[in-house]
């Protein structure tokens, strides 16, 4: 197992997503589980990181979309290649990182993703029109071309 910043988060994201993260000591004992030693700072920058907020419940993902993109694509270098085909856009990140960035991309609310796939280093993009691929992957190149600029 690769452990980087981006595969752990995207871990620490499916954690949330799973709904057994209710403290950060869950957090922290949960990622030791999967192999991945952490201390409860590191946990604690993970999920300011991708944008997690304390409820009622525990922890959930932040519904607000751009920051948390914006947020995600700045500190992390996910974008590393994006090519089109009919509706489609892939997107190679590092290894580790595909989770992460399609649950932000799920969540940023743009209008022109019907949904992603995600494995380890590859996302499936889903475009909403029938042959826009390439205008989609135009427009996560810029995405990933704006983390460096803030």
């Amino acid at each position: 197992m690769v452990n980087s910043a981006a595969a752990r988060r995207a871990k620490v994201i499916a954690l949330i997503e799973s709904g057994v993260i209710h403290s950060q000591s869950d957090l922290v004992k949960e990622l030791k589980k999967s192999g991945y030693k952490v201390t409860q700072a590191t946990a604690s920058r993970d999920l300011e990181e991708i944008g997690a907020v304390r409820g009622s419940h525990g922890y959930q993902l932040a519904s607000s979309s751009d920051d948390s993109l914006a947020r995600v694509l700045t500190t992390e270098k996910l974008i590393l290649s994006v090519e089109a085909s009919g509706n489609l856009a892939v997107v190679r990140t590092p290894p580790g990182g595909a989770q992460l960035l399609a649950s932000n991309l799920d969540h940023a609310g743009i209008k022109s993703i019907i949904g992603t796939i995600a494995g380890d280093d590859t996302v499936l993009v889903v475009s909403r029109k029938s042959n826009g691929g390439a205008e989609l992957a135009k427009e996560l190149l810029a995405l990933g071309k704006k983390r460096g600029k803030k």
